[in-house]
This record gives structure tokens, C-alpha cells and sequence, in this order.
């Protein structure tokens, strides 16, 4: 070792960490216990994207990718898609107690009136399916649906609730769903993220940017967020007077010094900012071309109602689709502006909520045509749904009715579909009493979505694990099943 080494190694000593120290030491004691046992040590780790279809692949995939579509704020079953004729019997009477008794709610107090449907039902398609009037596109899309009626969750505020769905709990820190799934399966291409995060609405979705995180995963495996205004992504290009001869060496020089670091300290973090490092310079060549929605045909653009530049749903549902064709893995779409509490007229189900509806119901069906047409609906795994539900009864904030009409939060029972990715087409499974309150038939717990969309990718939900603080965690923790009824 020449002296400019030794001074190197000398600072890199000063800036260990605690969390590396201990690692160190941690290793150092393990390796002379098995060394006494006489064993060789821990076996190095794998390179997780190499070997990610032998860490995975445990079935037979149907699905070669997702597009979930999350309706941030959670919209109203009530209003879409479970149809309770009964319940607009009991609107503006009492709530009767068994409704309440034991029940926690995000903001009811006292005693609120049952709020009946707002908007008119109409049974659809050859499945007969029940859709309202405020999606008259996505009805007629409703034979290649399947749509889970009885999906329930514990959780009945918005963060914890969107973590739940999206990470498998409901503090931040869990990896996301599909950071899971690049972890385990990859890419298909290799100069685009595997998990690429689009958002849309007038805010950004309540559980913040963990929604889309690595969690304890390496942290090469995070949502990357593209944007469908401006720059695609934010940094990607180089800096005014830097080239991209420049950037090449300046990125060959700090890899020189990653690598001469993991050398040293084996922290594979480090592996996973050279990857980042090397994925950033790749995307220079490859975002520009795979985000510009102005390249498709006039008629693409009618169908989505899209309009280049702007930040819409309906921009993010094309780029969502270019980017299934050009291979990334998990595509996350989040839609904001659901909570329809009726404080206010964006709260609204006759202001703000009918607006949302008219923001996503010809995109999310030119979204199925568009799949359906270039035989991608087969392979690919559409899931659209919220964080969870509304009640039946109007939400009475501080015991005093909202001025407009709206429903506060409910976990026990709400609607979700999905489409393609071997999936039944035409089918409603489950079902939820006369009032929408709670399931009667066929409950699917998020934990049981979440196992069904990894079965559906070749995954087997309890093998795709990764030790941490001293257990294997899953994205479905220690509960799931797949709901093979539903299955193709």
C-alpha cells in the first residue's frame, strides 16, 4: 500500500459509521464462531439483480408486470360500483346503533343520517355488472374486469392505510410493492428503472414518498417518479457545460472510488449507488424517448383525452403504457383528490368527487383498449382501487352533518378491480350487505390482493423474503393467501 493509500484508507476509517462498526464487529464475531466450528464464514451475498429469477420465480407467471392505479383519499364504493337500492330507502333516517356501537370513525360523532346512493346504477355487459352514471367509458369495459366487492383493511385513516396497501404496514420504513417485485424478478430492460411512480391530483398521496421506497431493501430498488410536466425526471440531464464525455469520466472516477470503498468495508450499499450511479447516466439516452407522449398518433391522444405537458391522469396512463412496452416491471399511478368527506365542495360527492371521476374514467378504459389492442392485456396486471372505503351514512363532523354531501372513512368493506394478467374476466367475487357496511361473502384482506398480484408474477408471497434486525420479512408479513377463485 503506497502512502496516498494509506491516507486514504486512514479517512475512510475516521468517517466509519456506527451502523458499520457494529456490522464489523458483528461479522468479526460470527466469522471466529464458525470459524472454531469449522466452517469458512458467511458466503458472500449474491448480486441481487442476477440472480433475481432464481430468488423469485417460483410459479408459472401469468402477469409480466403491474400497473396499479391508486385513487388516493379512497372514493366511494357507494357512488361506483356497489349498488344498494336499500340503503336510498334509509337515507336522511337515524343511523340505527348497531352501525356504531364499538366503531371508531375518522371523524363521526354522535348519531349521523344514513346517506342513500347519489348517483344513478346500471347494470352493464354481458357480466352485469353494476356501474353508475359518473363512468360511462370504464362501463363499457366491464366484461374484461374482475371486480373484488368485499376488500377490507384494519386501517381507516389515510397514511397507515395507504402504507398498508403498498408496503404490507402501516409505519414507514417497509419496502414498497414494487420494490419487492424488481427485487425479486428485475427488469426487462436494464436502461429504465424496474419501478417507475407517477402522481397526478392536487397534492401528493398522504403516506409521502415511503409509498414508494426500498425500506431495508437495497436502495436501488425504490420507486423512481417520472413526471408527465416538464422534466421527466428531476437531474437526470447533465448541468449547463457539462458534456457527456465529461460525466462518463466523472462517473468512472467515483466508481473507482465506490468500488475501492466496498473493497474495504463490504457495506452493499455501496454496490447499490454504483448501480443507481450507472442506471442515472443510462436514463439520459433512454427517458427522453420513452416519456414523449408527443409521439404518438392524434387518434391515441383522443382516446386518452391527453394532452402533452400537462400533468394529468390521463398523461400518466399513456406513459404508463409506453413504459409496460418498453419493459419496466412495476408501474405505480396515484390519482389525488378521493376523500370525499362533503366539508367542502372539493370534498364534494357532487362537486369534487363527480370531477375525479370524469379525470380518470376514459383514461383507465383507453388504458385497457390500448393493452387489449397490442395483446399486452394478457401478461399485464391492471389493479385500480384506493386505501380503503365510505360509509353508508353521511359524515356528521363534531356531531354536526357536513354542508355537503360526503361520507367519512370505512375499512371493513369496499370495491377494487383488476384486469388481465390471467385473471377471470366478467367476474364480481365477494359481496357486502344491503347497506355496503360490511362483507357477506368472500372477504379479500389487502394481505390477500397483495399475495394474488405476487402469485400472478410467478411469486410465491412467503419464499420472496429478506432478513432484517434478525427476521425474514415479507411484503404480506406473516398473513396472505391467494384468492384462487378469481385466477385464470
Amino acid at each position: 500500500m503506497n502512502q496516498l493509500e494509506k491516507e486514504w484508507w486512514a479517512r475512510s476509517q475516521s468517517y466509519l459509521t456506527r451502523r458499520q462498526l457494529f456490522r464489523g464487529a458483528a461479522f468479526g464475531i460470527g466469522g471466529m464462531a464458525l470459524g472454531m466450528l469449522g466452517c469458512d464464514g458467511p458466503t458472500p451475498q449474491k448480486d441481487a439483480v442476477g440472480d433475481a429469477l432464481e430468488r423469485a420465480l417460483h410459479l408459472a407467471p401469468r402477469a409480466q408486470r403491474v400497473i396499479f392505479l391508486h385513487m388516493a383519499g379512497a372514493p366511494s364504493q357507494l357512488e361506483l360500483f356497489d349498488y344498494k337500492p336499500e340503503l336510498a330507502k334509509l337515507d336522511g333516517k337515524p343511523c340505527p346503533p348497531s352501525f356504531l356501537d364499538g366503531k371508531r370513525f375518522a371523524f363521526i360523532r354522535g348519531v349521523p343520517e344514513m346517506l342513500g346512493p347519489q348517483f344513478a346504477f346500471q347494470q352493464h355487459g354481458d357480466s352485469r355488472a353494476w356501474v353508475s352514471e359518473l363512468l360511462p367509458e370504464f362501463s363499457k369495459k366491464v366484461d374484461e374486469v374482475t371486480f373484488l366487492k368485499a376488500v377490507t383493511t384494519e386501517e381507516f385513516n389515510h397514511a397507515p392505510a395507504q402504507l398498508f396497501m403498498h408496503t404490507g404496514g402501516t409505519q414507514p420504513g417497509k419496502p414498497s410493492f414494487g420494490s419487492w417485485v424488481t427485487y425479486g424478478l428485475g427488469t426487462d430492460n436494464a436502461d429504465l428503472p424496474g419501478f417507475i411512480v407517477m402522481v397526478s391530483g392536487q397534492s401528493a398521496p398522504s403516506g409521502g414518498k415511503s409509498l414508494w421506497g426500498s425500506g431495508f431493501l437495497p436502495s436501488n430498488y425504490q420507486g423512481v417518479e417520472f413526471r408527465s410536466k416538464g422534466d421527466p425526471v428531476l437531474y437526470v440531464n447533465n448541468p449547463d457545460g457539462i458534456s457527456r464525455d465529461v460525466r462518463r469520466r466523472t462517473l468512472d472516477a467515483i466508481g473507482d472510488l465506490n468500488r475501492r470503498e466496498h473493497e474495504e468495508v463490504g457495506d452493499p450499499n455501496v454496490l447499490s449507488r454504483i448501480e443507481q450511479y450507472e442506471l442515472s447516466f443510462r436514463m439520459q439516452m433512454t427517458v427522453p424517448e420513452a416519456t414523449d407522449v408527443s409521439q404518438e398518433p392524434d387518434y391515441i391522444h383522443e382516446l386518452y383525452g391527453t394532452q402533452p405537458g400537462e400533468n394529468s391522469f390521463a398523461n400518466n396512463c399513456l406513459l404508463a403504457r409506453r413504459l409496460a412496452e418498453r419493459g419496466v416491471r412495476f408501474i405505480q399511478l396515484y390519482h389525488r383528490g378521493w376523500d370525499s368527506h362533503g366539508s367542502n365542495d372539493f370534498e364534494n360527492l357532487h362537486g369534487g368527487f363527480k370531477a375525479r371521476c370524469q379525470e380518470v374514467d376514459r383514461p383507465m378504459a383507453t388504458l385497457l383498449t390500448d393493452l387489449k389492442q397490442r395483446g399486452m392485456l394478457e401478461d399485464t396486471l391492471i389493479v385500480w382501487g384506493g386505501e380503503f372505503g365510505r360509509t353508508p351514512m353521511q359524515e356528521n363532523r363534531a356531531g354536526v352533518t357536513n354542508p355537503f354531501k360526503g361520507r367519512d372513512h370505512h375499512g371493513a368493506a369496499f370495491t377494487m378491480w383488476m384486469a388481465g394478467g390471467g385473471l377471470r374476466p366478467g367476474l364480481t367475487y365477494g359481496a357486502t350487505d344491503e347497506f355496503g357496511y360490511y362483507p357477506t361473502r368472500d372477504a379479500v384482506h389487502v394481505h390477500d390482493l397483495q399475495a394474488t398480484i405476487l402469485h400472478q408474477l410467478g411469486v410465491d408471497h412467503e419464499r420472496l423474503t429478506y432478513p432484517f434486525q434478525g427476521r425474514d420479512f415479507r411484503l404480506t408479513d406473516v398473513g396472505g393467501h391467494v384468492v384462487k377463485d378469481i385466477l385464470g
